[in-house]
């Protein structure tokens, strides 16, 4: 396969945390790589993915430009010593396992939590940005739409992408699900860890726009809530907004509960309050349902219906493995065909020329009836004799011996030469 599609990877399976945060690129940060990549390399078509399990370029060029990708990485990170970063990263030069990681990474298949939610909106992003940046050709169009079509598809025939695979997701679910018997309901996040800032940046993702943020340390609160556009509050005003919160999601680390039912009794509370604890050792006294209108679901109850969800997920890997295939399948079809298009194209244009030469010999013999009967019928002609070379050609992509029948037409029909000379004619 003659398309020159590479990718390069670093991701949750071959780099810790720290490695990722560090390699991580925000939208302005893809933006101004691609600008670079346009500017000083000679690839053609480029693609970058950044989350917190991945960051990931997909290119086209005739040269293996890693080492080239992940300097410029480095230079829009200020990483010095990015050369002892190259470990952490899988080059993949085979087209064939470029594209199917680039399929298999934007259906969640390659994702930490299997089935991940987010992940193709994310490559929806990349997919905007390259385009923003005239880094998307006719290969990477196709390639990135038909992997949208098979997306849908896997949402619409398998379970792989229902209910919620994570706890910071399930716990969000669980709020919209309830917050739909309510008008304008409140949420308070109280603890801004992995798994608090998780829950945040997932209620981003729904129509709940009222969520307020508290952490121990104040700035870090801040700093979220400005990104995301929500509240920041102080720690010394929970309890006020706790007694105005419809649902308090606590991810708190402490060794004594945080919430205890001493505190929720005090509560005016007119009909439900939901609190969510996501924290081991437990932040809220589970004592608190004792309180009329409280009503609580700890880590237990969250990760039940992960698990659920899961055991779906995973069953129905083997259906969704399917679909990639079959899609992988088709799409290198059309890109080995993409090859030889040109040739075709060639062709058609020197059966054309003949055709409308030889008509110019015998129109002024003829009058304006017989000259339209013979147009179309020489045009009929041409059309069936092209057709077998075309069929042929298509076939022979298939066998994987596209361009040597190529060639053979070419020098059959010496269509360099012939078209050399139709440009100059033109």
């Amino acid at each position: 396969m003659d398309f020159n599609f590479k990718a390069i990877a670093l991701s949750y399976k071959t780099a810790p945390l720290d490695i990722r945060e560090e390699i991580a690129l925000d939208e302005g940060a893809i933006r101004r790589l691609l600008s670079k990549i346009q500017e000083i390399t000679s690839i053609s078509e480029t693609l970058i993915i950044s989350t917190c399990n991945r960051t990931e370029i997909y290119y086209s060029s005739e040269e293996d430009k890693s080492t080239e990708l992940i300097k410029l990485v480095g230079i829009e990170k200020m990483i010095t010593n990015i050369d002892s970063y190259l470990s952490y990263f899988q080059v993949i030069n085979n087209p064939q396992e470029a594209i199917r990681r680039l399929f298999r990474v934007s259906v969640g298949l390659e994702s930490q939590v299997v089935g991940d939610l987010q992940i193709i909106n994310q490559v929806k992003n990349a997919y905007q940005w390259t385009a923003d940046a005239n880094l998307a050709g006719a290969f990477l169009h196709r390639l990135l739409h038909t992997i949208f079509f098979t997306n849908k598809k896997i949402v619409q025939e398998t379970e792989f992408r229902t209910g919620a695979a994570s706890v910071s997701y399930a716990t969000v679910e669980m709020i919209e699900e309830l917050a739909r018997q309510l008008v304008e309901p409140k949420i308070l996040v109280i603890g801004l860890g992995e798994i608090g800032s998780d829950v945040v940046r997932n209620l981003k993702n729904t129509p709940l726009p009222n969520v307020k943020l508290a952490n121990r340390t104040y700035h870090k609160a801040v700093s979220l809530a400005e990104e995301l556009g929500y509240q920041a509050i102080g720690f010394e005003q929970i309890f006020q907004n706790i007694q105005e919160a419809d649902f308090i999601v606590c991810a708190i680390q402490k060794n004594e509960p945080f919430i205890t039912k001493a505190i929720v009794s005090q509560l005016n509370i007119l009909s439900f309050k939901y609190f969510f604890d996501l924290s081991v050792p437990r932040s809220i006294e589970p004592e608190i349902e004792q309180t009329t209108g409280a009503l609580l679901y700890n880590i237990d109850t969250i990760n039940n219906r992960v698990d659920e969800t899961l055991q779906r997920r995973k069953e129905a890997i083997p259906q969704v493995e399917e679909l990639v295939n079959l899609a992988v399948a088709d799409f290198e079809n059309w890109a080995k065909e993409m090859i030889v298009s040109p040739v075709i194209q060639k062709l058609k244009n020197l059966l054309e020329q003949i055709r409308k030469e030889e008509l110019e010999r015998y129109m002024k013999q003829l009058d304006e009836i017989e000259i339209e009967k013979i147009d179309r019928i020489t045009k009929s002609m041409m059309q069936k004799i092209i057709k077998m070379p075309v069929l042929q050609l298509k076939a022979a992509c298939k066998r994987g011996e596209a361009e040597t029948l190529a060639e053979v037409l070419s020098d059959l029909f010496d269509l360099e030469k012939q078209e050399l000379l139709k440009n100059v004619r033109e």
